[in-house]
């Protein structure tokens, strides 16, 4: 390890002369195509302490820390710079930001290695890793060896460890790195903070030969009496698979095809699931000793001009955008944090929530399921990406394909968004509008969106994406980043879009601290003022279904550095401790109180 000699001279060693060290552990194998359906599947936990070091040179991977045997440290025999056995542990699920000061603006590789302790391996059993999401680029080894590496810092790992594991213990070593770089999706420069670590439940699943690998269940585009039924199945033939759900009288057994795929078709006309009828079925899916399980709601969402429609029926998306940030936990959330979020919202009157601006956890699509919560979910195709790089594309699909498969049963996901914010570029419009399309392939029954773009000079809205896309995404700032607020009027004017406009965000800053400004700029009062302006100008424009400004906390982010945000973006509803109300919350709370009305009244 430490000694290995170098090719590049006899007197050289390679751990300190070897620059393409990172090429052999960069396989990112670990992707979509190894996700398994975990729905109704009982894991084990691998949350709590881990061992922990921190590693800005990537001596780890230089050295190859993951080959070290376990010994006592007055038994080994070559010099070494870290024990993986011994030492520093951190709990996870965390942040490193969030544990120690020195730690805050880390970026770069972090190890973490914990035992796996295994009775009998049985050998009619699987094993699956499944890791929530690590940020970003995340190796796996066991035992010493390298299984892959994944990439994407919102999306989860699946390992399989079967044939890997020993009897008895084995250690499981996760090499983490959060460094920004140009090729990576997002790239260097983003609006909110770089959390870096293992920050989303860690879980062992044991599964049989044959597994229930994808489960996608929908109604068929068009039609209220039919639900599709997609399937597919891993393993050593093991008989027809059974669908049952039982609320609906469905119990259907069908047989995989020869590559283990199922597409079914059953009649059933299930009560439609609606923000203010959030209707789920129980499904249960079987195949020998497998089982699967879900709960699921039953809805049709379409475009159709310029309008946006729910079951048929016309809707505004009255919203509001939100990061997974806490001033105490960092990126890590949990079911009462998503609670809190969604309770706010619905204060709010919102029945629409943006989910800014990369996968949240798979518990904010199954709680808005449950409360009736309609949510855009996107991937980081953010500012500035290397529109040219086909690697970058491979990691931006491959983070999209993760998210549709993970969230494409949730009835309260009604939008992909592709992108936010980039300049109209060919490359970019190739980019992107093929990521539309790959969002279509793999779930024909949502819209596609981005946060589009505006001509300033023209005064209207205009990004050739929008004609690849179902919603046109408008981030507009008017009364904040652009000053004459009467160009948003003009723009109103000038544009007459054929598609639905959503105006992804809006907003201003408020510092309502007791050092905060009590008028202009950064004040309590300005905020209100843009509200105000932006909603009596946003109320006129037909073409407008849905609004979710900018945003409901305040949160933490290094590029805000003036004397009223010090490290924070403040153009929350809501001051950071996700609890104080700024005076724009009850503004735009009235608001919407007014379009739900009129929604009403028109149904």
């Amino acid at each position: 390890m430490v000694l290995e000699r170098s090719e590049l001279a006899e007197n050289a060693l390679q751990c300190l002369h070897d620059e393409a060290y990172d090429v052999p552990f960069n396989t990112q194998n670990l992707n979509h195509e190894t996700m398994l359906f975990v729905g109704g599947r009982e894991g084990v936990s691998l949350d709590g302490p881990w061992n922990f070091c921190v590693d800005l040179l990537d001596t780890g991977l230089r050295q190859k820390w993951f080959e070290m045997e376990q010994m006592a440290p007055e038994d080994r025999i070559e010099p070494y710079d870290y024990d993986p056995y011994m030492g520093e542990q951190v709990t996870v699920p965390s942040n490193w930001q969030m544990l120690k000061e020195k730690w805050y603006f880390f970026e770069g590789s972090a190890w973490y290695t914990r035992p796996l302790t295994i009775g009998k391996l049985a050998a009619d059993e699987r094993k699956f890793l499944r890791i929530g999401a690590a940020q970003y680029d995340c190796k796996v080894f066991l035992n010493g060896e390298f299984l892959g590496n994944h990439y994407g810092g919102s999306t989860p790992i699946f390992v399989e460890l079967t044939g890997k594991l020993r009897e008895g213990e084995s250690w499981l070593m996760l090499c983490v790195n959060n460094t920004r770089t140009n090729d990576r999706v997002p790239m260097r420069n983003t609006d909110w903070f770089n959390y870096g670590g293992v920050y989303r439940e860690v879980s062992l699943f044991t599964t049989p030969k044959t597994v229930i690998r994808d489960l996608f269940v929908h109604l068929v585009p068009g039609a209220y009496d039919k639900i599709a039924v997609e399937i597919a199945i891993d393993g050593p033939a093991a008989g027809d698979v059974s669908v049952s759900i039982p609320e609906l009288g469905i119990d259907q057994t069908f047989a995989p095809d020869a590559d283990g795929k199922i597409a079914a078709t059953l009649s059933a006309s299930p009560e439609l699931w609606s923000p203010e009828t959030p209707r789920l079925y129980d499904i249960v899916v079987r195949i020998g000793e497998d089982e699967v399980r879900d709960r699921v709601g039953f809805r049709q969402v379409e475009q159709k001009g310029a309008s946006l429609f729910l079951n048929g029926k016309p809707l505004f998306l009255r919203g509001i955008s939100v990061h997974e940030d806490d001033c105490e936990t960092g990126k890590v959330t949990s079911e009462a944090d998503i609670r809190r979020r969604f309770g706010h919202a619905k204060e709010l009157n919102c029945n629409f929530v943006r989910l800014a601006h990369y996968p949240h956890h798979e518990l904010a699509a199954q709680i808005a399921d449950e409360l009736g919560l309609l949510l855009w979910e996107e991937i980081p195709v953010y500012w500035a990406i290397d529109f040219e790089n086909p690697a970058t594309y491979r990691d931006a699909e491959n983070q999209l394909s993760e998210l549709i498969k993970r969230d494409r049963n949730r009835a309260s996901v009604i939008i992909w968004s592709v992108g936010n914010e980039n300049p109209d570029t060919d490359a970019r419009l190739e980019f992107m509008r093929n990521l539309a399309a790959r969002a279509k392939a793999l779930d024909p029954t949502r819209l596609t969106s981005a946060a589009c773009l505006i001509n300033h000079a023209q005064k209207k809205i205009e990004d050739r994406l929008s004609e690849f896309i179902d919603v046109i995404g408008i981030n507009e700032y008017y009364g904040w980043y652009e000053e004459n607020f009467e160009d948003l009027i003009e723009i109103g004017i000038n544009s007459s879009p054929d598609k639905p406009v959503v105006i992804s965000e809006t907003g201003a800053d408020a510092d309502i601290s007791s050092t905060g400004p009590k008028k202009g700029l950064f004040s309590e009062a300005y905020q209100t003022e843009v509200y105000e302006r932006q909603i009596e100008t946003l109320r006129a424009l037909d073409y407008v279904k849905g609004i979710s400004p900018w945003i409901l906390y305040d949160f933490r982010v290094e590029r805000r550095q003036n004397v009223f945000q010090q490290g924070r973006n403040k153009k929350g509803l809501i001051a950071q401790d996700k609890q104080t109300k700024k005076e724009a919350f009850h503004k735009l709370a009235a608001f919407y109180l007014e379009k739900a009305g009129q929604a009403g009244a028109d149904r």
